[in-house]
């Protein structure tokens, strides 16, 4: 019966608003007349019939009461009614006076209006009651009995869709909202029980009910990170199984709210705002240009391949030396983009003809420079490889995007660049300055610009898959020292940022993303734990192992002489230091190629200090060779 009604339901919607009609009329006389028609209003009806019948049924269609879902009806429903049955009995009022005249009695008009809004208004709702409270009712026993986390408009929706959806197999106890103001109230006949304090208590409370509280999910899309790990520490601490809904970007996509819910993930304990785009500009820097990617099978830089392929270029040249991962990358971007036309290039940018062929051979516009070594640890034991990549590599990139007039320059830094201890932060330093000393002259117009950023959540070689691979296996999590603190962001944010500092270079600038506040790692070793459903300390161990060869306590953002200054984008800022003559650049080049050739460690990170003066390792080497001082050269 129910498929039958779905089926033809403007057939079933006609019928009965054709019914509703005349009866509303007939009622009104009768109730006008105290249920006894004399002859003469008996001699009135069927002159009116003929006029409340098609006059009513315009004026319904045109109000669009064919398009209500009764199962949903709202408040801004019921409006819709309301206006809709007082503009046809206007019209209905006014066609009478002209056909029948003044005999028609005036009070029936208002009686018919009010009976035919309470049956169209009251039959809508009857439909949302039965789906709601009957349907729920029935289902109730065997539902799972879960408490939403935050009673706003997000958790309400969720509530309505489960209340009208029974083979959801979910059994709303209540609210917990930390608002004091919705306290003892009850939100569409559900109570909010509490704060986020009271969980414990009510999940014991509810413990021997018929309904047991088995999940609680967090219905705060808009919560800060701070506002979600209390949320997660008091559902732990209620020893019940804890899941969310999306950010309102991750709910745009998706076709239902219920199907939205999800585990707790460490974007959610970050808490970030979402990120706005001037996607105008973006398109304009990106739009029919041939883009050439670095490192484009990389974490970084296989985002900034999806998120590039978005905005139409007329070609993306996905170049890195890892055949494998680049394979994946390339069939997955002609899966999800295929009319993109893409093509994956392997090569090294340590090889300079090499770079040099694929740049000019393609035509390229734009290059966005993800390539690095970015291990700290591991790049402390092969400075030769670490130095060989991340500052030839670059500077080979520079040269070739030169001798090619490649509009647009953008490589992708660290925020281990700033002060650095280690060889990867200290070559990324090294790369910056290359970077912003390239010329920029008239005739080339070529726009050179890095972006310094700080760790990305999930990428590879980061700490989180270790943590999450040394859960898997029993423990222990190894953190290097309680006090350790790093910046994070999620990888999709990032390459964001990076495409709207695109768009922002005027040539020789550093800028910067917004990574808001520092995360202690040993926080973040714990909230994973918990997140898989464990006890830490008890579960799974933490273990504290010092901190690795290279590794600072804390990062930083600005280096001494940096100048800061503000964008027309709020999370990005332009990093403005001294530049560094090409003609020192090219000569300490050829020394460093000198070095490399002699294989001589020692003599090598001397002459990174004598560019970097602020690098500081932690292996003791002989003072760098007094009588030039990168500091002191200026453009």
């Amino acid at each position: 019966m129910k498929s039958i009604l779905s089926q033809n339901r403007l057939l079933f919607l006609s019928l009965w608003k054709l019914a509703v009609i005349p009866f509303s009329l007939l009622l009104a006389f009768l109730l006008r007349f105290d249920m006894v028609l004399a002859a003469s209003e008996m001699a009135i009806l069927p002159m009116a019939l003929p006029i409340v019948v098609p006059t009513k049924m315009v004026v319904f269609y045109l109000a669009r009461f064919h398009r209500i879902c009764w199962r949903f009806v709202g408040v801004t429903d019921l409006l819709r009614l309301f206006l809709g049955n007082f503009a046809a009995s206007v019209a209905f009022s006014v066609l009478t006076f002209i056909v029948v005249g003044p005999r028609f009695p005036r009070s029936v008009y208002v009686i018919d209006f009010l009976i035919c809004f309470l049956l169209t208004a009251g039959a809508s709702f009857a439909v949302r009651l039965y789906s709601e409270a009957i349907v729920r009712g029935l289902a109730r026993s065997s539902g799972k009995g879960i408490l939403i986390y935050g009673a706003g408009a997000a958790g309400r929706g969720l509530l309505r869709e489960i209340q009208s959806n029974a083979s959801l197999g979910y059994d709303v106890v209540g609210f917990i909202d930390d608002n004091p103001n919705t306290w003892t109230t009850d939100l569409m006949g559900v109570p909010v029980l509490g704060p986020g304090r009271d969980v414990p208590k009510i999940v014991e409370r509810h413990q021997h009910d018929s309904t047991r509280i088995e999940e609680i999910v967090i219905a705060m899309p808009s919560a800060t990170g701070r506002q979600m790990r209390d949320a997660l520490a008091c559902c732990r601490a209620a020893a019940v199984a804890c899941k969310t809904l999306p950010g309102y970007g991750e709910l745009l996509n998706g076709k239902v709210l219920s199907k939205q819910i999800r585990n707790v993930s460490l974007d959610d304990l970050l808490g970030r705002e979402q990120v706005r785009l001037d996607e105008q500009r973006i398109h304009q820097r990106i739009a029919g240009q041939v883009i050439m990617i670095t490192g484009a099978a990389g974490s970084i830089g296989s985002e900034l391949c999806r998120q590039t392929a978005r905005f139409l270029p007329a070609k993306l040249i996905a170049f890195d030396q890892a055949e494998s991962e680049l394979y994946k990358i390339e069939l997955e971007l002609r899966d999800r983009f295929p009319s993109l036309c893409l093509v994956a290039e392997i090569g090294d940018i340590r090889d300079s003809r090499r770079v040099d062929e694929v740049i000019g051979r393609h035509g390229v516009n734009s290059i966005f420079h993800a390539a690095a070594y970015k291990h700290v640890p591991m790049m402390e034991s092969n400075i030769m490889e670490a130095v060989r990549n991340n500052v030839l590599g670059t500077w080979n990139l520079v040269r070739a995007a030169y001798r090619n007039r490649v509009s647009n320059f953008l490589m992708i830094s660290s925020d281990k660049a700033v002060n650095p201890t280690s060889i990867m932060g200290v070559t990324k330093r090294v790369a910056e300055l290359i970077v912003s000393s390239a010329p920029s002259d008239r005739s080339h117009k070529t726009k050179f610009v890095s972006v310094r950023f700080g760790n990305v959540l999930g990428s590879n070689g980061s700490v989180v898959p270790l943590f999450q691979r040394q859960i898997a296996g029993g423990g222990p999590v190894t953190v290097t020292h309680p006090d350790v603190r790093r910046y994070f962001m999620s990888v999709r944010e990032a390459v964001q940022l990076v495409l709207q500092a695109s768009t922002m270079g005027r040539g020789s600038e550093i800028f910067v993303l917004d990574m808001g506040e520092p995360i202690r790692i040993l926080d973040l070793a714990t909230n994973m734990i918990r997140l898989a459903g464990l006890v830490p300390g008890e579960d799974i161990e933490i273990s504290f192992v010092g901190l690795r060869p290279g590794e600072k306590l804390f990062e930083e953002l600005v280096t001494a002489g940096e100048n800061v200054l503000p964008t027309y984008h709020d999370k990005i800022k332009i990093f403005q230091g001294p530049r560094i003559s090409r003609s020192f650049i090219d000569s300490w080049l050829l020394e460093l190629e000198e070095s490399l050739e002699r294989r001589d460690g020692a003599a090598l990170v001397n002459h990174l200090r004598e560019m970097v003066p602020e690098y500081r390792p932690e292996m003791a080497f002989e003072p760098a060779e007094k009588g030039r001082s990168a500091r002191t050269v200026m453009m």
